[in-house]
């Protein structure tokens, strides 16, 4: 009997986890062939979320809640959860009730069917426009970085055989991207369509800065591709700006008493200028995760474990 493990990130949701924990367990009640356990993994919530936590744990034998020391972001506490995991097949959703976990069983059959990943796609997408135009730049991100196919769509609710999870849990440093450790892993990931829920309370965790980390995850963790476009803007520069001036010595030679235009120059040096800066920073930006990732920087820190594996821990890193 195959038996599916639930990991489930978990923020401000103190008043939907519960609903999800009950759809999850009325859902997989009538899919007897699985045997399943779920992983609660509260990022260092404000609210009551990691007292919710505990009292599923202490009323379902399944459960197993974590708490992070602080908040890591979806990613690394995503991580945290797969490394407790044991089932044959994991399964990630949200906490929020959006993805619905009655249709779990499409996941399950499309992974029966012979794919290694399989996320759920919406039609209708019922995020906010701020989150939408997040997830939009996300996909042509990963579609110019990290190679994913276009009619692929990536969403928050998949499911992964377990030999693609053991693979992205050999990723041991910092800055965790989940969509670069799947397709890092394998290619052969499909999507079935599953309804998208509108959101029932509060708001998504997700601001303009953690959108900006998450982009800049993407594409500086997984790909050099940004070095090497780099490189060839300033050689594309560098062979513009030989080119113009040997126009403008030519210029010079056939015209003499034309001026050479002050502005323009200017305006060349504050681009270029600009441009070298930015090459820079991206360099920098390189440089900066391999220093943190020398120095040993944990992807998180687990301060309590509580539920069905019978065991507490403080202050576990990883």
């Amino acid at each position: 009997m195959s038996k599916i493990s639930f990991v489930i990130p978990c923020y401000q949701s103190a008043r939907t986890i519960e609903k999800v924990v009950a759809e999850i367990q009325d859902t997989m009640a009538s899919i007897p062939k699985y045997v399943y356990d779920i992983f609660l993994v509260n990022d260092c919530s404000p609210d009551d979320t990691y007292e919710v936590i505990k009292a599923l744990c202490a009323k379902y034998n399944n459960i197993t809640g974590i708490s992070l020391a602080r908040n890591f972001g979806q990613h690394a506490a995503l991580m945290a959860g797969l490394r407790r995991s044991d089932g044959d097949i994991v399964v990630c959703l949200d906490d929020d009730g959006q993805t619905p976990a009655n249709e779990v069983g499409k996941l399950l059959e499309g992974i029966e069917n012979g794919s290694d990943v399989v996320y759920a796609s919406y039609e209708n997408k019922q995020h906010s426009a701020f989150r939408n135009f997040g997830t939009w730049m996300n996909d042509i991100m990963t579609r110019m970085m990290l190679g994913k196919p276009k009619e692929l769509h990536l969403t928050s609710y998949f499911a992964a055989k377990r030999f693609v999870v053991d693979s992205m849990l050999q990723y041991e440093n910092s800055y965790p991207y989940i969509i670069g450790l799947v397709l890092r892993a394998t290619r052969n990931i499909s999507n079935v369509p599953v309804k998208h829920r509108s959101r029932e309370v509060g708001t998504s965790g997700y601001t303009m800065k953690k959108l900006l980390g998450l982009w800049f995850n993407g594409f500086t963790a997984f790909s050099i591709l940004p070095l090497r476009i780099a490189t060839i803007t300033g050689v594309t520069f560098a062979g513009a700006g030989f080119i113009y001036g040997i126009y403008t010595i030519v210029k010079k030679f056939v015209n003499p008493e034309v001026p050479l235009g002050f502005s323009s120059l200017m305006a060349a040096v504050v681009f270029i200028g600009g441009m070298l800066m930015i090459m820079l920073g991206l360099i920098g930006e390189y440089i900066g995760r391999i220093y943190i990732s020398i120095n040993n920087s944990p992807q998180y820190v687990v301060k309590e474990e509580v539920g069905s594996r019978g065991k507490e821990y403080e202050d576990n890193s990883f």
